[in-house]
């Protein structure tokens, strides 16, 4: 190789020998890097593949347990809530074999994740704060899956229980995800906790309106109404002596899976019958006077 080089190019022995010795080099970390290279990509598609079969496996587990929670007639809130926990745990399981996989040393990983512990907790305290408000609800139930709620602002019947939100259904078909922490602490609002509910109908007559009978009217429609109850009795009463209305107060009890369609049916009835008696339901009024 060194004649080659001398007879062709003219080249001094020890400059081809350096030459060489460069190639040499040059070419071992070129194969070198191609070998790490496909080393790493190899590790590559194991790990896609180790991910795309263990959320499958947790998918799995994930039905398995709910149907297990169900059979054992565990309360759905509770099921949901560990569902949720149990996904979350899998799924970080899963991350850090992937990450094992890789090549990356896991001892390292989590003394790096234990060295930024408190900076991390400091970012998530909210998060921190709704899982441990998760744990009071399912502990305290002031709310069950299928209950329907009014909290922070919203209003609806409860799907899920989250380790970190509750998921909601509003009355317009609208998904709520609230989170634990602020349900955990403020005020919840619990319809289904009760089986009766009252309703408060506040109706304006005109004044010179015969008292008496307007409260006889309102009363027969309470009864031709079956879905009222009966005990607790309903109440009729003179409220409000307004500027321009005398304002009777209708107090009726009633199922809780009755309470909208006798609400809004009760003020049907109210308005139909009372304009058919001739009992009007007054506007606000302003009278003017002009001095010439």
């Amino acid at each position: 190789m060194l004649y080659f080089l001398m007879d062709e190019k003219g080249m001094n022995p020890v400059k081809a020998l350096e030459k060489s010795a460069d190639f040499d080099h040059w070419n071992m970390y070129l194969n070198n890097l191609l070998s790490k290279a496909s080393d790493f990509g190899l590790k590559l598609v194991a790990c896609v593949i180790i991910y795309w079969l263990g959320r499958k496996v947790i998918r799995y587990i994930d039905k398995l347990l709910g149907k297990i929670l169900s059979g054992k007639g565990v309360d759905p809130s509770i099921a949901s809530f560990t569902k949720s926990l149990i996904n979350v745990l899998l799924t970080a399981m899963l991350i850090v074999g992937i990450i094992a996989k890789l090549g990356i040393d896991t001892t390292s990983f989590a003394a790096l994740l234990a060295s930024v512990g408190v900076a991390i907790g400091m970012a998530l305290s909210g998060t921190l704060q709704n899982f441990s408000g998760g744990i009071m609800i399912l502990l305290f139930k002031p709310y069950r899956i299928g209950d329907y709620i009014q909290a922070q602002g919203q209003e609806g019947t409860v799907k899920e229980i989250h380790i970190f939100n509750t998921e909601v259904l509003t009355a317009d078909n609208k998904t709520v995800f609230i989170p634990n922490g602020g349900l955990s602490s403020n005020v919840i609002v619990n319809f289904n906790n009760e089986k009766v509910r009252r309703i408060d109908l506040v109706v304006g007559v005109e004044y010179g309106t015969d008292y008496d009978f307007a409260k006889s009217t309102a009363l027969e429609i309470i009864r031709e109404d079956k879905r009222i109850l009966d005990t607790p009795a309903p109440l009729i009463a003179l409220k409000t002596l307004n500027e321009s209305s005398v304002d009777l107060l209708i107090r009726v009890w009633v199922k809780r899976e009755n309470y909208w369609d006798v609400y809004f049916n009760l003020n049907e009835q109210v308005y139909k019958t009372f304009a058919n008696k001739g009992i009007g339901i007054p506007f606000p009024q302003v009278t003017v006077h002009l001095d010439k």
